[in-house]
């Protein structure tokens, strides 16, 4: 079957197919669902960091007006996956997640200790002051610096010698500190916290005793559908999720959270649906967020720029009830070409909430000790910090001493200098002004893995020549469903106008989750096997039963803007819908799967980004203004220039957060925030982000899949911090390693 494309959809910068719904509001978020008979919960939160719940006085909230009822570990409806049965012969769990309303232990400052339901919204929260709790408080630990000692390798990576976060070492273990030329610094980066605009919210509804339906905030429909049905022991397929639209996530919905929970407790216990909305303060210790995290780098190099050896150790923050673990030191192992590379990865547990993935998990942390690392060698020996970066480019995986997929990092790079205005660059620091102010340039590098999954779609034709695909998964802002759109336009030879991507419900294929930089790579590989089994579908129909195509073969024909026609004589052709029509279908449906192969024990698959930044720092004040941002890509085949763009700008204003103005300050006395609100935590808002330019390589990873494509949505953000901060020392000369670089570490 020949490809034939209409208009080459793939790769224009199409409008998002929701923005009208967007923008009128017209689109429905999960908070937005009335449903008839509804209630609304509201949680109590702990006021101690650690210990446990002596007493709970509830009569005046049980009394107040319009309150349904009021729930806490006594009272509250069992959850059956609660309990947990374990075979002697299985090895002991590794802590789990926190499990709302079990028993009277407190675990951090901001626990949910009680829900409270009323017919509105106002009186529920009213009856929540109500609730009096005291408590028998223990001495809790919360400074990560204090207690860093108490940091320990990972069980999992205790019980498997294998296991990825094991201690790695190729070549000579530590090799850099017999070096003649060498770096040893330590960087820090604070807690920090997702923010989505849209709150955490759910709608649960018992539609019978075995029957649930929520309306959700999450970022994987089949996993909540999953862990749903596992926690109440009921059938997954009575179990359905709705997420159509998500309000911007960023790895807060990846994990099910205690707040849903109570929210299908509630529902159970009231026998009404249920709304229950977090506060944006309750956002900063319910749904996860960046952990603080500590890193050392050891660095040696040649005089003339080739690195011999590095040494990368790192301890992340994770909660003292559960294991919290990320690849923070992935990027060391594979990125350059040092013989010698050392790694070692811990965790510290503290009376904490659960870290969670964050846009760049793991990645976007590491990046920035190495990074800068990378840019204090540079300086040691004088090179161009871009000389350097390439003098150690790998033409192969060191790690997995197998050959790139694709890799295009070079000409990325090449790319990005040249707009930026690289040349202009000087290597001597603090020396290069705009009128009053110190002006500086930076860069970093990012990767991510090229991941693809396992998903489904399915596709129906109807007899009026339009398709509506279907898939469960989600869209949390990058463009999902248009994306999906212009692939099959593409792969089916049909107008994006012809064409409906239903998502964001459990009742559609399975796909996995939206998270890991993995969506287009899954479910677009699934919509290019829809298209390609509707195409074969057309063929047989039209084979087998119209005299002008009699006999042809699927490989003769050709299909364009909604026609099919014979190759060989392109004036005989049938428009999709006739096809329909002289067989008296209303439509014709086809359900396709899509995986990856053993092609990913052949390659190594990775996306690549490489940020470049000026900016201007005042010498008095230390006030840093980033005047530009040019970031580039190799993400394979780009479906639509306009929503990727979208992507990385997003990404740099993340990136600018996380180096000037993101993190957040515990009072360590009682263990909570005093940044818990957008007032006191300081997200980048416009007046922050300049002008940010966005390009991309646009060469496909067909090994990948068979679109093409690489992740955008890790990588976006990975590498910015460091190239700020690398700016912000070209301007100044001081070395700020601790983020958030404010003016106080400057003046």
């Amino acid at each position: 079957m020949k490809d034939y494309f209409f208009q080459d959809s793939v790769g224009k910068p199409m409008d998002r197919v929701d923005g009208r719904q967007k923008v009128t509001g017209a689109a429905k978020y999960s908070a937005e669902y009335e449903l008839p008979n509804m209630t609304h919960a509201v949680l109590v939160g702990s006021i101690i960091a650690k210990g446990r719940i002596k007493s709970m006085d509830t009569k005046k909230a049980e009394n107040a007006p319009g309150v349904l009822a009021v729930l806490y570990h006594q009272n509250a409806p069992k959850v059956p996956g609660y309990v947990q049965a374990a075979h002697p012969s299985e090895p002991k769990p590794v802590g789990q997640p926190l499990r709302a309303f079990y028993d009277d232990k407190v675990y951090f400052n901001g626990q949910p200790v009680a829900v409270v339901v009323a017919d509105t919204l106002e009186r529920a929260m009213y009856a929540a002051h109500l609730v009096k709790v005291t408590y028998e408080e223990e001495k809790h630990a919360t400074d990560f610096t204090k207690n860093v000692s108490k940091a320990f390798l990972p069980t999992a990576a205790q019980r498997n010698p294998k296991h990825p976060l094991n201690d790695y070492v190729r070549g000579k273990k530590d090799a850099y500190k017999t070096a003649d030329i060498k770096i040893e610094q330590e960087y820090v980066i604070p807690t920090e916290v997702h923010n989505p605009m849209e709150l955490q919210s759910i709608v649960a509804h018992w539609e019978a005793n075995d029957k649930l339906t929520v309306y959700d905030k999450t970022q994987a429909v089949i996993g909540t559908q999953n862990a749903f049905a596992k926690d109440w022991d009921i059938p997954v397929e009575n179990v359905k999720v709705i997420a159509t639209f998500v309000g911007g996530a960023f790895g807060n919905g990846l994990h099910t959270w205690p707040h849903e929970t109570a929210a299908i407790m509630a529902a159970k216990k009231v026998n009404r649906p249920v709304k229950l909305v977090l506060t944006r303060e309750q956002m900063f210790t319910m749904v996860g967020y960046r952990p603080h995290a500590w890193q050392k780098v050891g660095m040696s190099a040649t005089p003339d720029g080739k690195i011999t050896a590095i040494t990368h150790e790192a301890i992340g923050q994770t909660s003292s009830y559960e294991e919290f673990t990320e690849s923070t030191l992935q990027q060391t192992r594979m990125m350059y070409t040092s013989p010698n590379v050392t790694t070692r990865y811990r965790i510290l547990p503290l009376d904490v909430s659960t870290p969670i993935w964050m846009r760049g998990p793991g990645e976007a942390t590491g990046a920035f000790a190495l990074e800068s690392a990378l840019d204090e060698m540079a300086h040691v020996i004088g090179m161009d910090p871009l000389e350097f970066r390439m003098r150690n480019h790998t033409d192969r995986d060191p790690e997995k001493d197998l050959p790139w997929s694709t890799k295009y990092l070079k000409e990325a790079m090449q790319m990005g200098a040249e707009r930026i205005g690289w040349s202009k660059r000087p290597n001597i620091p603090g020396t290069l002004k705009n009128g009053e102010w110190l002006v500086g340039y930076g860069m970093g590098v990012g990767t991510f893995g090229a991941n693809r999954g396992r998903a489904k779609v399915r596709a129906v034709l109807h007899d009026d020549g339009t398709v509506v695909l279907q898939c469960a998964t989600t869209d949390i802002g990058p463009g999902t469903g248009t994306a999906m759109v212009q692939i099959a336009a593409q792969n089916l030879g049909l107008a994006p106008e012809k064409i409906i991507f239903e998502l964001g419900s459990s009742l559609y294929p399975p796909s996995p989750s939206q998270g890991g930089s993995a969506t287009v790579a899954s479910v677009g590989s699934a919509v290019h096997a829809a298209c390609k089994a509707l195409q074969q579908r057309l063929a047989t129909l039209v084979a087998d039963n119209d005299a002008g195509f009699k006999g042809a073969t699927a490989d003769k024909l050709t299909f364009d803007n909604g026609y099919l026609s014979l190759a060989a004589t392109p004036a005989a052709r049938v428009s999709f819908a006739d096809v329909l029509k002289r067989q008296k279908l209303k439509e014709i449906e086809v359900t396709e799967e899509s995986k990856p192969g053993d092609e990913r024990t052949k390659y190594s698959m990775y996306s690549y980004s490489v940020h470049f930044a000026e900016v201007h720092v005042h010498p008095l004040t230390g006030q840093i203004k980033v005047a530009k941002i040019v970031s580039c890509a190799d993400a394979g085949t780009i479906v639509n220039t306009k929503t990727a763009g979208n992507q990385m700008i997003g990404g740099a204003v993340g990136g600018i957060g996380m180096a000037l103005t993101e993190g957040t300050v515990m009072d360590h006395r009682f263990g909570r925030y005093v940044t818990k609100d957008l007032a006191e935590y300081h997200v980048p808002v416009h007046a922050d982000a300049p002008a940010i330019d966005v390009f991309f390589v646009n060469k496909p990873d067909l090994i990948n899949n068979p679109n093409g494509t690489k992740g955008i949505g890790e990588i976006a953000i990975i590498g910015v911090a460091p190239a700020i901060a690398n700016a912000v020392f070209n301007a100044t000369g001081k070395r700020i390693r601790e983020l958030p670089i404010t003016p106080d570490k400057l003046i």
